[in-house]
């Protein structure tokens, strides 16, 4: 097999990379590592803007797999279109889901808290004490019960909410429960004292926490993002947060990133971290353990991990 592969991690730093492939590191310089039409396997670089990550697709006529590093893939999807029928286009599912469920109970348990508040205390040399809301006894809604919803719940319950409720596009049961369609969200919103978003980003998730969501969530809720920051309506979310009845942990923003005369950075009740719930310690290892499955396995003509879509057939 003499096909290229493309990584955005240096070949010679993977081990177990089969051999076969000729290997070419390319994570988002101006100049090509070689010709994009003689690529097979396309590993988009990571935490890169959509424009770059597809500005190779349109000269990869021969290639057969698009795999993201990420578990969104909204940041490749308007160069699918560039793509010959029958391109298999893969995610990242279980590299992520440690470190956003990580992040999203640091948000949670710090908004909950009032960590800002005390930060903010330490500088100014202050005592400040007083009662905070507890995770305990809490009702939190996960809006978007894939893997990293799941991953999200596995640390939740070590923190005794009173209940966890779970939905996705499509109603099911797991072992922990029910998972409700979004069909049902409208009755479970005004339950919930923390309301988790860790959906994809799609059509129908676009816009999804409007002002109709949030205006059923219950004073004094909170509202947190680790999905994209289009799920949420940030206009909608600022009147919210400016009239006091609801607080919000925002991991991603739209617009993205911030600005820094965005009024949501100064919104009251509002924890703002910068995308970073996939980039940690725990990335890079689960990435390469990917990449060396995912090759393999395409080396062998065996099925692919994680395939979201083929270009030219229904999708999802």
């Amino acid at each position: 097999m003499t096909a290229d592969v493309w990584l955005p991690i240096p070949p010679d730093e993977i081990e177990g990379l089969p051999k076969g492939p000729d290997y070419r590191f390319w994570n988002g310089a101006e100049d090509y590592p070689a010709d994009p039409a003689d690529c097979a396997f396309y590993v988009v670089p990571y935490m890169k803007p959509s424009p770059l990550c597809v500005r190779p697709l349109a000269r990869m006529s021969q290639v057969e797999v698009v795999q993201t590093l990420s578990a969104g893939i909204d940041h490749v999807e308007p160069g699918l279109g560039r793509l010959r029928p029958g391109v298999r286009l893969c995610n990242a599912r279980g590299v992520h889901e440690t470190s956003t469920a990580e992040l999203t109970l640091a948000l949670i348990l710090a908004s909950l808290r009032g960590i800002p508040d005390f930060v903010r205390a330490q500088e100014r040399g202050e005592w400040l004490g007083g009662f905070r809301p507890a995770l305990a006894d809490r009702n939190v809604l996960v809006v978007g019960y894939g893997s990293i919803g799941s991953a999200i719940e596995d640390r939740l319950v070590p923190f005794e909410p009173a209940r966890v409720a779970r939905v996705a596009r499509s109603e099911r049961t797991t072992a922990r429960g029910p998972v409700h369609p979004l069909t049902e969200l409208p009755a479970l919103l005004p339950e919930a004292d923390v309301v988790i978003l860790s959906t994809p980003l799609t059509e129908s998730t676009r816009g999804l926490a409007g002002a109709d969501f949030l205006s059923r969530m219950k004073d004094g809720a909170l509202l947190v993002n680790v999905a994209r920051g289009p799920v949420v309506d940030t206009k909608a979310l600022l009147a919210e947060l400016e009239s006091g009845r609801l607080t919000a942990a925002l991991d991603v923003t739209d617009p993205e990133p911030l600005p820094r005369e965005h009024p949501l950075w100064r919104a009251p009740g509002v924890l703002i971290s910068p995308h970073v719930g996939g980039p940690t310690s725990a990335f890079l290892p689960r990435a390469k353990r990917l990449l060396v499955d995912q090759l393999n396995r395409y080396v062998n003509r065996e099925p692919l991990r994680n395939v979201i879509l083929t270009t030219g057939a229904s999708t999802r």
